[in-house]
């Protein structure tokens, strides 16, 4: 179950994903083979649950690519179910407080770090794989290494008590959602606007003293250049469906041409 997304960031080396939204495990395959790092499963405006989530986990298994989810609340069945189809990261929306992130922490790492509750799943191969089938301590110590508690970074509280969520043991790191944090800032995709270049560069430096990954939405590849040498550890390239209706339209561009 090693996650090979983070041991790039571990190496220093920035890594690209995209949102998931077309909903099928082909999909899923040949944006493995696109050579991108990761993809993230979008329950939370998507209309995708645990049974079409671990299939898409598989297809993502099968062709290499790091599958994080992003779930539809903050509860215990969500970030439970998620992790034991083997979702390698959790991307958490509409966080606000510390206490929030504390629960997520203690639903989501195993013991000593939290207390998520512990089952044979798929996850650990039903209890049949090597990382899984010896000492327990030697498995949950691994799976609290190798999943990922990553807060979504898109309130005004969260942004608030950044610096206090991020030093959180078992936090892995922090996923900016640009659009909602400028709406809750109050300047709606204003990204050149001061008060978000600001609140940004907060996040971001936060992260960096705590020593966790900072991730971020992007909607451009000119954008996406400038976070990666802002020192971002990963960027969510817009969405496959987006990626895929642009790339489209401009075949239909060049054949007419």
């Amino acid at each position: 179950m090693k996650n090979e997304m983070k041991r790039k960031m571990e190496r220093g080396l920035p890594v690209i994903g995209t949102f998931f939204e077309l909903g099928d495990a082909t999909a899923v395959e040949c944006i493995g083979l696109s050579g991108m790092d990761f993809l993230v499963i979008d329950t939370e405006h998507g209309p995708f649950d645990v049974e079409s989530a671990m299939n898409f986990i598989r297809a993502a298994e099968l062709r290499g690519i790091e599958p994080l989810v992003r779930i539809k609340d903050q509860t215990r069945s969500s970030v439970l179910k998620m992790l034991d189809v083997g979702a390698k990261g959790l991307i958490i929306p509409n966080i606000e407080t510390v206490e929030q992130v504390k629960r997520l922490v203690e639903y989501g790492k195993y013991y000593p770090v939290g207390r998520r509750g512990f089952a044979p799943t798929r996850c650990g191969g039903y209890g049949f794989v090597e990382h899984a089938a010896a000492d327990i301590n030697d498995y949950f110590e691994m799976s609290n290494n190798e999943t990922m508690i990553i807060p979504q970074c898109e309130t005004k509280g969260c942004l608030d008590n950044i610096e206090e969520i991020v030093s959180i043991e078992g936090v892995d790191g922090i996923f900016i959602g640009p659009y909602d944090l400028s709406i809750a800032l109050g300047i709606p995709a204003q990204f050149s606007n001061p008060v978000f270049t600001e609140s940004i560069d907060r996040i971001l430096n936060a992260c960096k003293a705590a020593g966790k990954f900072i991730f971020i939405f992007s909607g451009s590849v000119e954008a996406a250049r400038g976070y990666i040498k802002d020192g971002f550890n990963g960027i969510a390239y817009s969405l496959d469906t987006n990626i895929l209706v642009s790339a489209l339209r401009d075949c239909v561009k060049q054949i007419k041409a």
